[in-house]
């Protein structure tokens, strides 16, 4: 048994566990494909590329999952709770501790007809809660390319609103087609997160 939900809602969002027993290959494969609807877009500012071959689906589903299993990390696929998109499957929201540091990362993307939501938003707090409440750490970091202005604004917004802090430009701390790339770093500790939620 996993210490991590195998599924989790917000206000108007459902996450699944990216897990073989829940998400077949091939539903992620139609939106991460080399030639899928806007994924130029989506790829420009993340550290994976375009797949070339469904086997790359099933080999991440799998580790996913794998990984899930042993309380490593958690992996969840985004659907929309209700609208003319309900059920759709939107993105991918990370929660990635380092459990001696009590610590984890955040991490997601959305496909293109879900940006400018607010989606990202609803599901930082979700994963802070979480984090938090049910995993029993302490501190909760995110991080950007500098250049990637659309993700700022997301994380700047809800790191003010759960009390966190930018923590500064990292050099050389991401690798994005093949090249070394800065990022930016903030952070929210529990501390934060409890006196900007009650």
């Amino acid at each position: 048994m996993s210490v991590f939900p195998a599924e989790i809602e917000s206000d108007r969002l459902r996450y699944e566990r990216l897990h073989p027993d829940e998400i077949g290959p091939f539903e992620l494969y139609r939106h991460v494909k080399r030639g899928a609807p806007h994924i130029e877009e989506i790829t420009e500012y993340v550290t994976w590329e375009p797949y070339d071959h469904p086997k790359q689906a099933a080999d991440w589903v799998t580790q996913c999952g794998d990984q899930f299993e042993k309380g490593a990390d958690a992996t969840y696929v985004i659907r929309p709770k209700e609208g003319e998109r309900a059920g759709e499957f939107a993105g991918l929201a990370g929660l990635h501790p380092d459990w001696d540091r009590k610590i984890a990362t955040l991490g997601t993307w959305l496909r293109k007809p879900f940006w400018g939501r607010g989606y990202s938003g609803e599901r930082a707090g979700r994963m802070l809660e979480l984090a938090f409440d049910r995993l029993d750490l302490e501190v909760v970091t995110v991080s950007h390319d500098p250049e990637n202005d659309p993700s700022r604004r997301a994380i700047e917004k809800y790191v003010e609103r759960f009390g966190g802090r930018k923590e500064g430009h990292i050099r050389n701390d991401l690798v994005i087609d093949g090249e070394p790339r800065d990022s930016v770093r903030y952070s929210i500790s529990r501390a934060e997160w409890e006196q900007n939620t009650t």
